[in-house]
């Protein structure tokens, strides 16, 4: 059963789809789960997969759009800001806590691609997220960053400060596409998971109106100044679940948030897929999500409060 919703943060109404289980019992409590989208997405589409699917197994599942984008509220549009994302999905914990069938004590978090490093970023300082779960994980901090020089990321930095000064006097603002936005964008030299992108975003695989494949290059200082690994050491004790292909060239990312975790943690690797194949390709998929059934109902047993589940 898929009911839509709105949370507030701060000012802003956010739109989610709130996933219950069969045979929803509102007497009952449940395991609530929040989960996040990808850099572009939107709920409709990998975050809704997953939210569907953990429901089907038994648990209160929430997919929303980030503030700025989608149905939610936000100016301006198509922001991607870091720390605006990061919180919302504190926020998704404040809505999941408000609904008397939650067990505030079993709220997880599930983030894909961006959404990873997202709730990553997050878990360290949100303790009511009680575990963490990612597929495909990205620090889009470290990947806008890239592997240039320190010289090349400045004069990215200089063009996002001219762009700002051109808005602020009444200049269109400019946007970037997260991926190619055309076929014949593509060539040769195109990476993988660029060409992967173009399938999902951009053909009727998983095409959505609200999901336009564009954010607003003033985005660009924001992404840059994130970093989704700056508390994991420190902070992050909360049990971790690292789900990545093997094929993936994101996998660099998973590997690095397992590494500096010192709490308990596991690299899970679903062998054969790429980075996009874990947004939808059914047997991909329905490994990820059998791992993250176990995972999330064996870390709501460890809390307190434990009450039966059915499945």
């Amino acid at each position: 059963m898929k009911k839509s919703v709105t949370f507030k943060n701060g000012h802003l109404k956010m739109a989610g789809n709130l996933y219950l289980p069969e045979g929803f019992d509102e007497s009952k409590k449940y395991s609530g789960i929040v989960v996040v989208h990808p850099g572009g997405g939107v709920k409709e589409q990998t975050a809704g997969v997953y939210a569907q699917k953990l429901s089907d197994n038994g648990f209160v599942a929430l997919a929303f759009d980030a503030s700025h984008q989608g149905e939610s509220g936000g100016e301006p549009r198509l922001l991607e800001d870091p720390n605006a994302r990061v919180e919302d999905v504190r926020c998704a914990v404040d809505y999941l806590i408000t609904l008397p069938y939650i067990d505030q004590e079993k709220i997880g978090a599930l983030g894909i691609c961006a959404g990873g490093g997202y709730v990553v970023a997050a878990a360290p300082t949100e303790r009511r997220i009680k575990a963490v779960a990612t597929v495909s994980a990205v620090d889009i901090g470290s990947m806008f960053r890239g592997e240039g020089s320190i010289e090349t990321q400045l004069q990215t930095l200089e063009a996002v400060g001219k762009q700002r000064t051109s808005e602020a006097n009444g200049t269109e603002a400019h946007f970037l596409t997260y991926a190619p936005d055309k076929l014949e964008e593509i060539d040769e030299n195109t990476p993988v998971l660029m060409r992967e992108a173009f399938d999902y975003y951009r053909t009727p695989r998983a095409q959505h109106s609200n999901s336009p494949n564009r954010f607003l290059f003033t985005s660009v200082d924001k992404l840059m100044a994130f970093s989704a690994t700056s508390q994991i050491r420190t902070y992050l004790t909360q049990p971790m679940l690292l789900i990545v292909g093997t094929e993936a060239d994101t996998r660099g990312y998973s590997e690095q948030f397992h590494e500096l975790s010192n709490g308990p943690k596991e690299l899970f690797w679903v062998k054969g897929a790429t980075h996009i194949a874990m947004f939808d390709i059914p047997e991909y998929v329905d490994r990820a999500v059998t791992k993250l059934t176990e995972f999330f109902w064996q870390e709501s047993l460890r809390n307190k409060k434990v009450e039966s589940k059915e499945f």
